[in-house]
C-alpha cells in the first residue's frame, strides 16, 4: 500500500500533536515549557525525523500551534502589596524624573537655538 505524502504528514502532526499534549515531563523535562529545541528533540525521537529549528517552528505554526511567552509571576505575590506600592511609590519615582525645560542642543553655546 502507498501512503500519499500528505497522509503521512497529517499522521505525523497529528501524533506529534498527541505527544505534545503529554507534557514536556513525560518526554524528561521538568518545566513545563516547550521549546523548538524540545519539539525538536521528541520528533527526533519519537518519528526518527531530523527538522531544523526553522523547520520545526513552520511545521508548528502551519498547524496552529503559536509561539508564547508564558506569564511570570510570583508565588507568594501579595496583590494588597502591589496596589499599595502602585499607588504610593511609583508616582513618586514618576516624579523624580528631571523636568522638561526648553534648552539648547549645544553643550559649547548654550544660547544657540
Amino acid at each position: 500500500m502507498i501512503v500519499s505524502a500528505c497522509t503521512r504528514r497529517t499522521f505525523t502532526v497529528t501524533a506529534l500533536d498527541a505527544e505534545l499534549a503529554k507534557g514536556p515531563a513525560a518526554h524528561g523535562w521538568e518545566d513545563r515549557r516547550w521549546t523548538l529545541s524540545r519539539v525538536k528533540t521528541v520528533i527526533g525521537r519519537r518519528f526518527h525525523l531530523t527538522y531544523t529549528i526553522q523547520g520545526v517552528r513552520k511545521l508548528l505554526v502551519r498547524n496552529g500551534w503559536s509561539c508564547q511567552v508564558p506569564a511570570r509571576r510570583a508565588m507568594a505575590r501579595d496583590d494588597e502589596a502591589v496596589a499599595g506600592w502602585v499607588k504610593e511609590v511609583w508616582p513618586c519615582a514618576e516624579d523624580s524624573r528631571r523636568p522638561v525645560e526648553p534648552g539648547s542642543s549645544s553643550k559649547t553655546k548654550p544660547a544657540s537655538p
